[in-house]
């Protein structure tokens, strides 16, 4: 046990020991680097205290630099001011050296225009004195000749200004008398000479218009379908269209007759789409017309507008561009109404151009002349009125409207445009194979025949066909009887063989047909 102890107290003992020990040597280190640390910190005091004498030194030397610098720079400027001083001095000196030069100028002058004025004023004094001597002379000379003639001056000059008065005259009425007779010689001469160069330059072919259509077909197949089960097909055309479809033993044809153009159009238009579908029957029939319509709408806005470009014609309303349309597929005894429309805007420019008038409004009246025999609507004034009317209505040129109104005669001409109008209507009508008399009173008497049907209650479509020689008249299912329709027809007959002239006879067909539709859903 006493053993343990001793080891456990000499442990402890060296333990104490070693702690003293280890004390005093961190105590020495730690004394030893905060001397070094001192040292240092006065090594690097003087460095700076050294770095800064220098820079101040450097700046100091920069500041002296940099203010003899300004220095020569203001004394630089300083000399370039009183240079330009003293050159502004020395400016000012030869200015005032030359206004003294020029007042001295100035002082001779004024003497020798004083002089001048002395010079002038002695001439002025003779030439009064000559002139009152002239005017005593004048006057005695008068007076000598008042005695020899017993006639006083004014006399004289009376009978003299009388003589040369009446001699004047004769000379110019025979003058005046001449230069009508040549201006009647020439001007015949220049108007023939500008009418024949007119027609020349815009000679154009001429066609009478036809009231039939030829559709070609490739086979008699082809044929059969469009003639259908016993002709419905055929029968629903015509109702639908207005037309007649007459087929016969021509091989590959068939004919499309009709007054009416548009209708013929239509009729042939559908026929083709028809036939390329290949499907023909009256419902298919009545929906391709229907289409075919709408498209003739679209197309005579489209002729209308390539006409219009065509001439050069610019601001026309839309209306009116449409019309133009529609003259494509009207007639004027027989003459293309559009045709004979651009023939007589083109005339009309070039004769206007020729007189050195306004060649545009010439070109737009003489497209425009026409205009009234296409209005839709039925109107008992003249087709010239009409147009007159039409165009006001579209605020068209004051001269456009007198020339459009009297190209036939029935207002008076107020713009030197009309005559012209008036001359290329005649001229465009007359030429050889233009017109054919006999059509246009062919055609009002379809009209006619169409318009007294349409006058009856419960009509609702009606069609001249054969040349005029069949009446087919449709009416409404629902307000009209069989009975109805079977009196309908004798009372058509009746008013026609009353009210109008016709050779041969005429056959009114009424026809009444019932439909039922119903959509299974």
């Amino acid at each position: 046990m006493s053993e343990i102890m001793t080891m456990l107290f000499s442990d402890l003992l060296a333990l104490v020991i070693g702690f003293f020990v280890g004390r005093a040597f961190i105590k020495k280190t730690f004394q030893t680097k905060e001397a070094e640390a001192e040292v240092r910190a006065n090594e690097l005091l003087k460095n700076a205290q050294l770095t800064a004498e220098n820079v101040k030194k450097d700046k100091i030397l920069e500041a002296k630099e940099h203010f003899l610098k300004l220095k020569a720079e203001f004394d630089e400027d300083a000399n370039k001011r009183k240079n330009f001083i003293i050159q502004n001095e020395q400016k000012v000196k030869q200015m005032q050296q030359q206004a003294a030069q020029m007042l001295e100028q100035n002082k001779r002058r004024e003497t020798e225009l004083d002089t001048l004025q002395n010079k002038l004023n002695e001439q002025i004094e003779v030439a009064n004195k000559r002139k009152e001597e002239a005017e005593r002379m004048l006057g005695q000379q008068v007076e000598q000749l008042e005695k020899i003639a017993n006639l006083t001056a004014d006399q004289a000059k009376q009978q003299l200004i009388d003589a040369l008065k009446g001699e004047a005259e004769t000379k110019a009425s025979s003058y005046i008398k001449q230069t009508i007779e040549e201006a009647k010689l020439s001007a015949t001469k220049e108007s023939k000479k500008i009418i024949i160069e007119t027609i020349q330059r815009t000679a154009s072919e001429q066609a009478i218009e036809n009231c039939v259509s030829v559709f070609n077909i490739e086979s008699d197949e082809v044929k059969g379908k469009i003639i259908g089960r016993e002709g419905r097909n055929i029968r629903a055309l015509e109702a639908a269209t207005g037309v007649e479809v007459i087929v016969d033993d021509t091989p590959e044809a068939i004919v499309i007759s009709s007054f009416d153009p548009v209708r013929r159009e239509i009729a042939r238009l559908s026929l083709h789409r028809l036939v390329q579908d290949g499907r023909i029957h009256p419902a298919r029939i009545e929906e391709v017309v229907g289409k075919t319509k709408k498209d003739i709408e679209n197309e005579i806005v489209e002729i209308g507008e390539r006409t219009v470009i065509d001439l050069g014609i610019h601001g026309l309303h839309p209306e009116l561009i449409r019309m133009i349309g529609r003259m494509r597929f009207r007639s004027s005894y027989g003459q293309n109404l559009l045709q004979h429309s651009r023939e007589v805007a083109k005339m009309c420019a070039t004769m206007a151009a020729e007189l050195g008038l306004n060649a545009k409004l010439a070109k737009r009246a003489g497209l425009l002349h026409d205009i009234g025999k296409v209005w839709h609507e039925e109107q008992e004034l003249p087709h010239a009125l009409l147009g007159m009317e039409l165009a006001k209505k579209y605020k068209e040129h004051p001269e456009v409207i007198n020339a459009i109104g009297a190209h036939h005669d029935e207002i008076e001409m107020t713009s030197m445009i009309s005559p012209i109008i008036q001359v290329c209507d005649a001229i465009s009508g007359s030429r050889p194979g233009a017109r054919r008399e006999m059509m246009e009173s062919y055609v009002q008497r379809l009209r006619d025949l169409e318009d007294l049907a349409l006058s009856f209650n419960g009509v609702e479509k009606c069609y001249a066909i054969q040349a005029g020689r069949e009446l087919r008249v449709i009416v409404d299912s629902e307000n009209v009887t069989d009975e109805i329709a079977s009196k309908m027809s004798f009372d058509i007959s009746q008013r026609i063989e009353k009210e109008m002239q016709y050779p041969g006879q005429i056959k009114v067909t009424v026809i009444r047909e019932m439909r039922s539709v119903a959509y299974a859903k």
